[in-house]
């Protein structure tokens, strides 16, 4: 993989202020699991601090183990943008509308989204883990507007 194949994942490709709640909160724990453990300790208190130490602990295993097997199984290195960037970078839309479309319900296209991160063998354990994620952000009722990266915005917008 050459230099502009990598960057193309983190390409910009829209913000992060124009995702649903769910999209918001995945990408936004998905760059603090990157940072430091610092942040995988943080992610964890979310989830239990909201959800109960029982279903936090849970949830809170669930997106480190999606996120490892981003990073342990994935085509190519995930790029991503810094924990306080506004922008959305391509890998991380993606990652976004995996969790988003499992927690839908839409368990094939979740493992379509799922085969385009990682080898097609595991794409059906990713979505079952996206899925477990989404449900738990839906769960957790997560308000953009306190959200200093990812301000609120109204539930039906034009978008052109």
């Amino acid at each position: 993989m050459n230099g502009a194949e990598a960057r193309r994942g983190g390409a910009p490709v829209g913000m992060i202020r124009d995702l649903d709640r769910v999209e918001a909160a995945s990408v936004i724990y998905l760059r603090l699991w990157c940072d430091s453990v610092a942040g995988k300790a943080e992610i964890e208190t979310d989830f239990t601090t909201t959800l109960g130490k029982v279903e936090g602990r849970h949830a809170a295993r669930s997106f480190l183990q999606l996120c490892e097997m981003c990073t342990r199984e994935g085509r190519r290195p995930l790029m991503r943008h810094a924990t306080t960037c506004k922008c959305l970078g391509a890998d991380e839309a993606c990652f976004a509308n995996l969790v988003a479309t499992a927690a839908a319900g839409e368990k094939a296209d979740a493992m379509l989204i799922a085969s385009l991160m990682v080898r097609p063998a595991m794409a059906g354990q990713m979505a079952e883990l996206a899925h477990d994620v989404g449900m738990a952000l839906r769960r957790m009722r997560l308000s953009i507007a306190s959200n200093p990266v990812a301000p609120a915005r109204p539930e039906q917008t034009t978008l052109h």
